[in-house]
């Protein structure tokens, strides 16, 4: 190894690995700091669940990838796929025979 390579900085670089941009409020409860990752504002949960922190390349993989796990769950374990949209149609009938 030559004298260059331990004088070369080191690439992990905290800042700019964990520290994500800054957040856009989507709605009341919840934001995005990259794009299409949308969650719960962090404020909200503080009292009852630990946050930690992810390097910002390792939440854009579990986004990128939960396509792909959600494909693998509905191979393995459901005999149907139901909808969100089919769910709040059933909420609603049950809301309107109260």
């Amino acid at each position: 190894m030559s004298d260059d390579a331990e004088d070369a900085p080191i690439g992990f670089r905290y800042a700019e690995q964990y520290t994500p941009p800054p957040p856009q409020r989507v709605s009341d409860v919840a934001i995005t700091t990259h794009e299409h990752v949308f969650e719960v504002d962090p404020r909200l949960m503080e009292r009852w669940v630990l946050q930690q922190e992810f390097p910002n390349w390792d939440s854009l993989r579990i986004m990128n990838s939960r396509g792909d796990h959600l494909a693998w769950m509905h191979r393995h374990f459901a005999a149907t796929v139901v909808t969100g949209s089919e769910l709040l149609a059933e909420v609603d009938a049950e809301d309107g025979d109260a």
